[in-house]
């Protein structure tokens, strides 16, 4: 349970990083941004904290793309080769499984970090981040892997018995 929680603390600050551009008062119109108003019906976010989002996935994205390296770099600060924790998050987000996130497809996954988003959501997230084998169980093996990687990523050192 307890590394449950570093998952989530793990989380809740990627979603901040993510989220600080909802924070501001952002009253221009998006240029390039197609129908803010239908993807903002689509998610918990407003119109005004889905152009600000855009602005903020058009300075990390490579033509209107993020693929999983950039994703990695950008978001987690990592340029190692393989990090199972970004692997998994954007496996997660990347519902249409092309290897790559578009803007729609970006927010409607981001939302989920959203303070208003449900928290059936949030643990339905938390429960896939986990489930490595994709079995709708999570099984003794799955949260030792992941939390010993998790731990690795948060700089935190624990012994076997911590996770056993």
């Amino acid at each position: 349970m307890m590394m449950m929680q570093y998952c989530l603390d793990a989380l809740k600050h990627f979603s901040t990083f993510l989220l600080t551009c909802c924070d501001s008062d952002f009253n221009h119109h998006s240029r390039g941004l197609p129908n803010p108003k239908d993807l903002a019906k689509g998610t918990v976010f407003t119109v005004n904290e889905i152009e600000a989002l855009y602005e903020m996935f058009k300075s990390i994205s490579k033509a209107g793309l993020i693929d999983k390296e950039q994703f990695q770099l950008v978001l987690f600060k990592t340029n190692r080769k393989k990090s199972l924790f970004a692997d998994r998050v954007f496996d997660l987000f990347d519902t249409k499984h092309t290897g790559i996130l578009d803007f729609e497809t970006f927010a409607r996954a981001i939302s989920v970090f959203h303070p208003k988003a449900q928290n059936e959501d949030k643990l339905e997230f938390s429960f896939k981040l986990y489930d490595l084998k994709h079995q709708g169980f999570i099984e003794r093996q799955e949260v030792y892997t992941f939390g010993i990687i998790t731990g690795k990523c948060l700089c935190f050192n624990f012994s076997d018995p911590f996770l056993m």
